[in-house]
């Protein structure tokens, strides 16, 4: 295979290696030891060595080296595992590339040509490799040509597909073609002369819409925050609508959100990302949804078949979607027959007789002596043998997992001893209840324990006994437990509500919690124990809410209750730490609680929180604020009259959004909420969506009439307070929800008032055709919006905080913080894998605690700092490696944590005084940059810093005393005591006198003065003018060339900078007795260079000259993304 070009020594090779070919400029080389018949001593070192090395190490046996006659050094261009591939290459060059070398005079160009020619080889088979997973490679090669022709993107920029449409430019249409790839949609048209191209990020696009106008029939409208865009007349508008949805999803996702939002370990790699991967991706996004899958399982395969189905008495058609672990059946319309079959349920999948009635036919045997047929199922071969396979595996692997559980029972004691910890104030013999009551996990329902003390009355007993009898029967036409066919009929049956003796069952079996408890034996006890007694945020917050959980509930005024809930939402945040602990999950986990076991409870919270409601419960509630968009548009398609008359939907999705977090439990009395709970467990976040429409318009005509979002938000609360059900109406001694104060009868709804089981219908009849796919591609477009809202959040923040420090005006500081943001991005798009990984980092902030976070910051390593500095810097530079010193400099001291990251309020700081400052504070940042910390020992390494300067991300005392040491201080105290500390050092800052300057490091100051005035209209006068200022500051050096006053100066340094317990840095160090006589006697102050530079004119017209800020952020933003792209592309190339 071709290599981009590596550099070898020819006198190191030839120890290794053997040349079996060779020409003026050309080796082909065999590896020593491989394939020679004869036992040398040297082939069989050379043979060991790579025998031992790893598969990663391994030197391939064959390479071809370019050689340029008279040089020691070499270049490998190609490898190979086998003689024949290498001999393939060496061939072509002798054809193709041997006979044009002869008429370069100068031997380097030769080996510039080479190296440029076996690139763009390299390039070509990356093309060649892309356009072999299109269905027609050919077209696709030649149109990735044209665009990277059209646009010159740096080659990691992969094209995922083309369309052919027009763009519109007022009412002027440009025939072109749109491109789409990973980071970026590009458009390009040449028409009667005139070239119309431009790309817009998907991190730029803030808005996607399908729109309709007098001139174009359909269109496609992308929004950035600067303009809109449409295109139109595409030959299929809603495959081009869906593929920029998802990549701009994707993209969106991967840049502005890595943190919080679950993204596919196939998307992580864009690069892998091809139209089919994202078809695929789509269908996979839907399957998980429709049946609730846990968001790890992957797709496998997916067939169209019917099922027999006992209760119709026949075969329903449908599609089947096998995953990791479940086998999932739909029928063709969404929701009218649904069959989910876990793996682990599986005794065996085996093929039948085929016959005319029953062709292809497969049964699947399930525990319970069920089993399952399947029919009309193409590719039934490989399909059942996939399945089988999957199934062994899952077999074995069960096997193993109970051997080991059982040998681990042998020693182990049966019985779990738990301990947990929480501030109460019992007495004695209440603490020794208590205790007992921490140590022990509940192996039934909280509800069963405190039954007796709401005793029911014969209507609400009679009304259970019907519904426990329907269900019986429901159970024996159906089937029971997690494999029950799902159909209409047990939507109007949870409609009613489930009865409470079934309740937590089915809630468990349509959440698929059950396969996961019992995949999962022993887990829950386990993560208790880990979990007890550990202090953190999450664990803070839950002591907090414990009391606040359904406090009108007796199983929630006893420390029973109050003691699983703090088991259960403490295990939980001990096993997903990414989302830890959120309000409104103590009010979900202690309903569960109430009506489901405690470890059941624990699975029913992992179903809701990472399947349900995925990305809900997170620092940011993305994916809440999500669906409230999608709630938004769904008001408009279902309800535009409301819409109509109520402009701004934001105050309504403001309100609902309490409906979505809590599932309606927070606003509705308590056993209304539970029955839109057995809703959410049998049709998701869909059944959400369609209560939330029938609320709306039940209440349209007072909403419509309201005048303020407060006398809404009344409409609504007083609506869904008096929403009753069969069980409250019988029940008046029923808690309400968890925010609705106990009070008298009078606050008990009328029978007269609606019935949650006749809005839950309604909301069925008028809403039911809403589909889990529909929803899906809402929540795609809108997961933009939000996504750049939250993006505008952080922005307006930033720039509100580092307005009042600088002088630079708003409408610039937005400008350089664009640049800025831009420039961690590029980055991302085209950096190699680590650095990726690292800018990303950097752009998460968290407290000092290290675990909880705070918010997104964008933050620019070195390299990107100094693409910007050359960029945006006013002074020219008549060096390259002078401005790339001084730019390392500037890095290092702006970056005041030590952490190899500049912030942007220390960016913006730098640039304020570069435009804005006085000439006196601008020769102040001259001098610091030519004194250490900025002046290292080794310029060639910026990191060897002559004096380190204290973090704010550690304790800011460095030698504690001894009666300290040992003492633990809550995080909290720590905290303060670092602000505390953070505020003298800022204070001890402001009143620090500069270090003096020494000779060397004042020689240092001149060159780059030097070099600012190279190319300058004045150039000549100013030359002459720091040539003066050199002299006359040299003789001040010299007349203060006293070793007692140097002494002083170091003293009174030390004095000021190691204040307290803090150590004396490098810098005092390098002052000390270990320096030169010299260095140590000949230095100038600060105050002294700039009273010399004050007395040249020119100098001070200079420093003095307005430089246009707005002039240089409008060049910096033409150059910024073409520059950083090459630069990234070179560095790629040379790697």
């Amino acid at each position: 295979m071709w290599l981009n070009p590596e550099e070898v020594l020819l006198k190191n090779a030839l120890k290794l290696w053997v040349t079996e070919r060779s020409n003026d400029f050309f080796l082909l080389q065999r590896r020593r030891g491989h394939g020679e018949p004869t036992g040398r001593i040297t082939g069989l070192l050379v043979g060991a060595l790579d025998t031992v090395l790893d598969s990663n190490a391994r030197v391939t046996p064959f390479r071809i080296l370019l050689q340029v006659p008279g040089s020691q050094i070499s270049w490998v261009i190609a490898i190979g595992a086998a003689i024949e591939e290498v001999n393939k290459h060496w061939d072509w060059l002798v054809h193709n590339l041997l006979h044009s070398l002869s008429v370069f005079e100068n031997k380097e160009d030769v080996a510039s040509f080479v190296r440029g020619k076996v690139k763009g080889l390299i390039a070509e088979e990356v093309r060649g490799r892309q356009a072999a997973q299109e269905e027609d490679p050919e077209k696709f090669r030649e149109v990735l040509l044209k665009f990277e022709l059209h646009f010159g993107l740096p080659s990691s920029e992969k094209l995922v597909t083309y369309y052919s449409c027009c763009c519109w430019k007022g009412r002027v249409p440009r025939q072109g073609f749109l491109y789409l790839s990973i980071n970026h949609m590009s458009f390009y048209s040449f028409l009667l002369g005139k070239e119309v191209k431009f790309v817009i990020p998907w991190a730029e696009m803030t808005r996607l819409e399908r729109v309709s106008t007098g001139l174009m029939t359909e269109a496609i409208r992308v929004s950035t925050r600067q303009r809109q865009r449409e295109f139109s007349m595409f030959l299929n508008l809603d495959e081009a609508f869906g593929v920029i949805g998802q990549l701009a999803d994707i993209a969106l996702r991967r840049l502005l959100d890595s943190e919080g939002l679950e993204l596919d370990r196939v998307l992580q790699q864009p690069t892998r990302i091809t139209k089919r991967i994202l078809e695929e991706q789509a269908l996979r996004e839907y399957v998980l949804a429709l049946f609730r899958l846990p968001r790890g399982e992957k797709l496998h395969e997916v067939a169209s078949c019917s099922i027999w189905t006992p209760h119709a008495r026949c075969h329903t058609a449908g599609t089947l979607y096998t995953t990791d672990s479940y086998l999932c059946f739909s029928s063709r319309e969404e929701g009218s027959c649904i069959l989910l079959l876990p793996l682990s349920e599986v005794l065996s999948i085996e093929k039948a007789e085929s016959t005319s009635l029953l062709p292809n036919p497969v049964i699947v045997s399930i525990r319970t002596k069920k089993a399952f047929q399947l029919i009309e199922l193409q590719d039934r071969n490989e399909l059942v043998e996939s399945l089988n396979s999957r199934l062994r595996a899952l077999q074995w692997k069960r096997s193993m997992f109970r051997s080991r559980k059982d040998g681990k029972r042998s020693v182990s004691s049966p019985t779990p001893y738990y301990t947990f910890y929480y501030d109460t104030g019992y007495s004695d013999e209440e603490e020794i209840e208590e205790q007992v009551l921490r140590n022990t996990v509940n192996c039934e329902a909280l509800m069963t324990a405190f039954q007796q003390s709401q005793p029911g009355s014969n209507g609400n007993k009679s009304m259970e006994q019907v519904k426990e009898r329907l269900w019986e029967e429901h159970f024996l036409e159906f089937g029971r437990g997690v494999h029950m066919f799902r159909t209409e009929k047990i939507q109007r049956l949870v409609a009613m509500g489930m009865p409470e003796s079934l309740r937590g069952e089915l809630w468990m079996t349509l959440s698929d919690a059950s396969s996961e408890l019992e995949s999962h034996e022993g887990y829950y006890a386990s993560l208790v124990q880990k979990s007890m007694g550990q202090s953190s945020l999450a664990t803070e917050e839950i002591e907090r809410d414990l009391h606040r959980s359904l406090p009108d509930h007796p199983a929630f005024q006893n420390p029973t209750g109050i003691a699983a809930l703090r088991r259960v939402l403490t295990a939980y945040a001990h096993r997903n730490p990414k989302i830890g602990y959120c309000q409104s999950m103590n009010i979900l986990a202690s309903v569960l609680l109430l009506y489901a076991k405690e470890e059941e409870a624990f699975w029913l919270l992992v179903a809701v929180c990472e399947r349900m409601l995925p990305d809900y419960f997170n620092r940011r509630v993305i994916g809440a604020q999500v669906d409230q968009s999608v709630f938004e548009e769904l008001i408009r398609e279902r309800l535009p009259e409301l819409a109509e008359q109520v402009p701004d939907l934001s105050a309504l999705s403001s309100v609902s959004l309490s409906w979505f977090l809590t599932l309606f439990l927070s606003v509705l009395p308590f056993h209304s909420g539970i029955c839109v709970v057995d809703c959410f467990f049998f049709h998701g976040i869909k059944a959400i969506f369609q209560l939330g429409l029938a609320v709306l318009e039940a209440n349209s005509a007072e909403l419509s009439a309201s005048t303020d979002d407060g006398q809404a938000l009344m409409i609504l609360t007083s609506f869904l307070e008096q929403v009753g059900s069969e069980e409250s109406s019988h029940d008046p001694a029923s808690p309400p929800a968890a925010l609705e104060g106990g009070g008298s009868d009078t606050d008990i709804p009328a029978v007269s008032h609606t019935n949650i089981t006749d809005l839950i219908n309604a909301s069925y009849e008028k809403f039911g055709d809403l589909t889990v796919r529909h929803i899906e591609r809402l929540r795609c477009r809108h997961r933009i919006q939000v996504l750049q809202a939250h993006e505008d959040t952080i922005k307006e923040n930033t720039l509100r905080l580092v307005s009042p420090d600088v002088s630079i005006s708003p409408e610039n500081l937005t400008d350089v913080y664009d640049l800025f943001k831009t420039e961690h991005f590029i980055s991302l798009y085209w950096g190699d894998s680590s650095s990726v990984a690292a800018a990303e980092a950097a752009a998460w902030r968290y407290g000092d605690s290290g675990c909880s976070y705070v918010e997104r910051q964008y933050r620019l390593d070195r390299p990107q700092f100094k693409s910007l500095y050359g960029l945006l810097t006013p002074w020219p530079g008549g060096s390259t490696q002078h401005a790339d010193t001084l730019a390392n400099r500037t890095f290092t001291l702006l970056d005041q944590d030590r952490n190899n990251l500049v912030t942007f309020r220390e960016f913006a700081g730098w640039l304020d005084t570069l435009y804005c400052e006085e000439l006196n504070e601008k020769i102040r940042l001259l001098y610091r940059l030519h004194i250490p910390p900025a002046l290292t020992e080794s310029e060639d390494d910026p990191s060897l810093m002559k004096s380190p300067l204290l973090s704010t991300n550690r304790p800011l005392y460095v030698n504690l005393p001894s009666d300290v040491q040992d003492e633990v201080k809550d995080y909290q105290e720590q905290l303060k005591q670092m602000l505390q500390d953070l505020a003298k050092e800022k204070e001890k800052d402001a009143e620090k006198p500069l270090p003096l300057m020494n000779q060397h490091e004042f020689i240092q100051f001149c060159k780059t003065l030097y070099s600012m005035f190279h190319g300058d209209p004045e150039e000549n006068d100013l030359f002459q003018a720091i040539a003066t200022v050199t002299s006359l500051v040299l003789q001040i050096g010299e007349a203060g060339h006293r070793p007692h006053n140097s002494g002083s100066e170091v003293t009174s340094q030390e004095e000021v900078k190691g204040v307290g317990s803090v150590q004396v840095t490098a810098e005092d160090a390098s002052r000390g007795d270990g320096s030169s006589t010299a260095e140590m006697e000949w230095t100038v102050s600060y105050a002294q260079i700039l009273a010399s530079l004050l007395t040249e004119q020119p100098l001070v017209n200079f420093f003095e000259k307005p430089v246009d800020v707005s002039a240089k952020i409008a060049e910096a933003k033409e150059k910024q993304y073409h520059q950083r792209a090459g630069l990234l592309t070179l560095q790629q190339g040379s790697s």
